[in-house]
Order: structure tokens, then C-alpha cells, then sequence
């Protein structure tokens, strides 16, 4: 059924009918009632590109993903997609996921804008500088950042974790358990977050006179094969750490299996910390969970970020932010530093 159908089952116009399925005030609450009821009797689904035409908007949210990033399949995109996609689905909103060569966001966004393909944008993986923060303001898109960059944190939406007081939290629990030779296997540090973890570490062995080690922490992808690599060679340097900080599950699960082979055991002779996204596929929850974590959801940050970005759209609200705290949890794979390390 098209619209011209539907007006003349209604009686009406097609622009009185357009008008009352898109809100306007004009219609009244009878005549627009009336419609739609008529259209869910008749399985109506209105175009987009009529809608588009009629209202100016095309309740459709973007996501603009970088190949490099192998976020598509990257179970973290993947729970934060779904966290998102309930506030869609909730709200009356499509998703737009657009794949595009790294560093070639910039015509996407144009072209999104121009063609008003999607209503606003949801960013991921900021970088400590980002230029897409001041493309996004110079096309009016309304936009939500997943994170936050060195832009002044007032002047746009985001959604990110307390990352830096994360790692600090968690590098104190070794640093009391007597650790001093704390590795740590890291997200890419051009990545805020990534940068955050790191400095929160450091500050807290420099509070505890103990000087962080670049030979035993690495910047890069956060997957389990990277992790398993950089803890078997961490392993076998003369002078091991004794404990380690994985900044994702995928990274701990290597590193997890590296500590096996090379014959040792978590908690015992190497103590391992996780910052757990708490993936719906990948419970690490327990009466004893086996590995100690720092623990906040992805996808309820994907819930935050779209009902942001709504409200910005619906002009609810200006800009917002929101700093989340992970949660601390310790379990079976940290415990006090072995009688035999050396400092």
C-alpha cells in the first residue's frame, strides 16, 4: 500500500495523511489518530525517502566505521551496537552503519549530511586529537562521541569511562600486594582511552616509587592473539613482571593462556588484572570470578550514547556528558608477589 492509497481509504489528503504519520501540529488529535490507526490496520510503512521529503528528517542514526579499526567484528562494536539498537528500536529509529577506508570519514560524513541520510552520529574510537569533532560541528550534525578527545569536554556529547582512575584503582591493588613489575597490554594509545589507562598506571607506581617499564607494555590491538604474543615475551625476559594489566578480556584471555603454557599460574605466580566490558557472551561473574576485573558495560554505554544523541536531535537537551565509573572486582588471578621476584 502507498500513500495515495491510504488517503483514499482515509478520505483524505496525502499531505493532510503525510502531515499527521509525521507529527505536525496542525493536525488535529482526532484526524491523527484516526490515520493511524487506519495505516497499522493496512500494514502501512511509509518511505523513508517521502519521509525524508515531508519532514526533514529521516529518524535514522549513523555509525561511520573504519576498516582498520576491524570493528565489525569486534564483539566490543558488536554489544555496543546492540545497547544502542534497543534505544533505536525504542524510539522509532533506524541505523545506518557506513564502512569506509581509515583515514575516509570525512566525504562520508559530508555526504550523510548532504543527502540527510541520517539525523545524527554516534563516533567511535576517538583519537587524542580528532579532527572529526570540528567537521561534525561545521556540518550541524548532531553527534554523540563514544569517548572523549583533548577537545574542551563542555563543548560537545559524550559517553566514556573514568579510565584513568580505573587503571589507578586497579594498579594500587597490585602495588599493595607488593608488585613493583607491572606490565601492561594496551589499546593503541592514539586512542584517549588507551592513553588515559596508561597514565593511570604510571601515577600510581610513581606514588608507590616504582618506575613503570616501557619494555613491558605495548600499545596495540586489543585481541587475544596480541595478548598471548606480548606475554610470552614478557615472560621470558631476565626480569620478568610479576603481574600484568590486559585492557580488554580478548587481551587477558592470551596472556591468560601464555602464563599456562610457559608453566606458571595466574594469581599465584602472576598476577593478571582485565578491564572486563562485561561482553553478554563472555560472563566473568561468579561467586569467585577467575579473573580480577574492572568491570562497565559496553552496551549500557551504547544505550547512554543513542539516548543522548536523541534527546540532541529532538532538541531535548544541548550538549551533555557522562563519566562512568568502573566497578573493582577481585578475583582468583591477583595475589601477593612472589617470594622470588626481584624489583
Amino acid at each position: 500500500m502507498n500513500l495515495k492509497q491510504l488517503s483514499d481509504k482515509l478520505g483524505l489528503s496525502q499531505t493532510t495523511v503525510s502531515r499527521a504519520l509525521n507529527g505536525y501540529p496542525e493536525v488535529s488529535e482526532e484526524t491523527r489518530k484516526r490515520v493511524e490507526a487506519v495505516a497499522r490496520e493496512m500494514n502501512y510503512q511509509p518511505n523513508s525517502n517521502a519521509r525524508r521529503l515531508a519532514t526533514g528528517k529521516s529518524n535514522t542514526i549513523g555509525h561511520v566505521v573504519p576498516l582498520s579499526h576491524h570493528d565489525m567484528i569486534n564483539p566490543h562494536f558488536s554489544d555496543f551496537i546492540a545497547g544502542a539498537g534497543e534505544i533505536y528500536n525504542r524510539c522509532g529509529y533506524d541505523m545506518l552503519i557506513s564502512v569506509v577506508n581509515a583515514g575516509a570519514e570525512k566525504p562520508v560524513y559530508e555526504a550523510l549530511r548532504r543527502n540527510r541520510r541520517v539525523d545524527g552520529v554516534i563516533v567511535h574510537g576517538p583519537r587524542v586529537e580528532d579532527e572529526r569533532i570540528d567537521l561534525l560541528r561545521k556540518l550541524k550534525l548532531p553527534f554523540v562521541v563514544h569517548g572523549r578527545t583533548n577537545d574542551p569536554e563542555d563543548s560537545y556529547s559524550w559517553v566514556d569511562v573514568n579510565n584513568r582512575r580505573a587503571f589507578h584503582t586497579a594498579a594500587k591493588h597490585l602495588l599493595e600486594a607488593g608488585h613493583r613489575r607491572i606490565a601492561l597490554i594496551n589499546g593503541w594509545e592514539y586512542m584517549t582511552f588507551a592513553a588515559k589507562r596508561r597514565d593511570g598506571l604510571e601515577k600510581a607506581m610513581r606514588e608507590y616509587g616504582a618506575e613503570p617499564d616501557p619494555e613491558i607494555m605495548i600499545s596495540s590491538e586489543m585481541i587475544e592473539p596480541v595478548g598471548h604474543d606480548a606475554m610470552k615475551r614478557f615472560l621470558n625476559l631476565d626480569n620478568p613482571p610479576t603481574a600484568v594489566l590486559c585492557s580488554s578480556v580478548l587481551n587477558a584471555m592470551g596472556a591468560m593462556r601464555a602464563i599456562h603454557e610457559h608453566g606458571s599460574r595466574p594469581g599465584r605466580d602472576v598476577s593478571l588484572i582485565a578491564y572486563d566490558d562485561c561482553l553478554s557472551f563472555l560472563p566473568t561473574t561468579g561467586e569467585r570470578p577467575a579473573i580480577t576485573a574492572l568491570r562497565s558495560s559496553i552496551r549500557l554505554a551504547g544505550m547512554h550514547c543513542a539516548e543522548m544523541l536523541i534527546d540532541l536531535i529532538e532538541k531535548k537537551t544541548g550538549p551533555r556528558n557522562l563519566l562512568l565509573e568502573a566497578e573493582f572486582v577481585v578475583g582468583a588471578s591477583t595475589g601477593p608477589v612472589p617470594q622470588t621476584a626481584t624489583a
